[in-house]
């Protein structure tokens, strides 16, 4: 295998992931539980497939790197405790500002990774990555952007959008710095125990019910544990080996371009011409971040 290869696939598992996360808002809207007891469960559903998938990594590949101290217990919970917080918050953001603008804010996430890449880990980055960066956001802006309204009595639950930003770009640092250490089944398997534990602590503290009542209920749910969450997340975590974080990040805003088009195709909901520029735009940004960070 050429040295290019390896990108190559990881480049095809992000996206990859990226649109599988992309049906995430599809099983929620579809869903009958609350925000934070649905993501409890896309975190429980999941768990028993990654831990399969660990035992038999375990069995093929017995000198694979283990948690063997309590730094790397904490190492591989800090992600799971970052996922868990951008979710949470996220809701929260719901009660005080609109779905746009809470929507928009999250996905600045891209902004604070790269930011945090270079403070923290002084990471460079060449113009044309950040162009791709700036191309990228604002397509993200143009999907959305007819229904936002920024006014002084949303700054609250803006703040909260932003912060849960924030949480998502430590989950993406930390996954891509733990990947130099633990594979991805490692990854995915204690993390997701770490989410799945505080998500669900959170759930019964704000009072949302925990089980669904049809079949449809738990069927959106398991889309969301296995396809979303089992899947999506694994090939990110996979990617992120052998792809630079904030390119990473950026790549992820195929999301919201992904939850534009699966939103018109099966709830009905409009695509206009703004939103379908902004998914063009998007994946513009992804090309042109692709080109300047190789």
């Amino acid at each position: 295998m050429t040295t290019a290869q390896p990108a190559r696939l990881a480049l095809i598992a992000l996206l990859t992931g990226g649109v599988a996360i992309g049906f995430a808002p599809i099983f929620f809207r579809l869903g009958e539980l609350g925000p934070v007891a649905t993501a409890f469960w896309r975190l429980a559903l999941a768990l028993p497939v990654l831990a399969a998938w660990l035992m038999a990594e375990r069995r093929r590949y017995p000198d694979n790197r283990r948690p063997s101290s309590l730094r790397d217990v904490f190492d591989l919970a800090v992600p799971g405790l970052c996922f868990a917080a951008d979710l949470s918050v996220w809701h929260w953001s719901l009660e005080w500002t609109s779905v746009a603008n809470s929507t928009l804010l999250c996905n600045f996430a891209p902004i604070f990774v790269t930011l945090y890449a270079w403070l923290l880990f002084r990471e460079r980055f060449s113009i044309t990555f950040l162009a791709g960066l700036v191309l990228a956001v604002t397509g993200a802006a143009l999907l959305i952007g007819a229904s936002l309204s920024f006014e002084p009595q949303h700054s609250a639950g803006d703040g909260l959008a932003l912060a849960s930003a924030q949480f998502y770009a430590g989950y993406i640092l930390a996954v891509g710095r733990l990947r130099q250490r633990f594979s991805t089944a490692t990854i995915m398997t204690w993390t997701g125990v770490a989410a799945t534990v505080t998500l669900l602590v959170i759930a019964v503290a704000m009072g949302e019910r925990l089980l669904a009542t049809t079949w449809q209920g738990w069927l959106m749910l398991a889309g969301l544990g296995l396809f979303s969450q089992a899947a999506g997340q694994s090939l990110i975590a996979y990617a992120l080996a052998h792809l630079p974080a904030a390119f990473g990040s950026v790549s992820l805003l195929m999301q919201p371009a992904t939850a534009a088009v699966l939103a018109w195709l099966v709830l009905g909901e409009a695509l206009g011409p703004w939103q379908a520029l902004g998914a063009g735009v998007v994946a513009a940004g992804i090309v042109v971040a692709r080109r300047g960070s190789r």
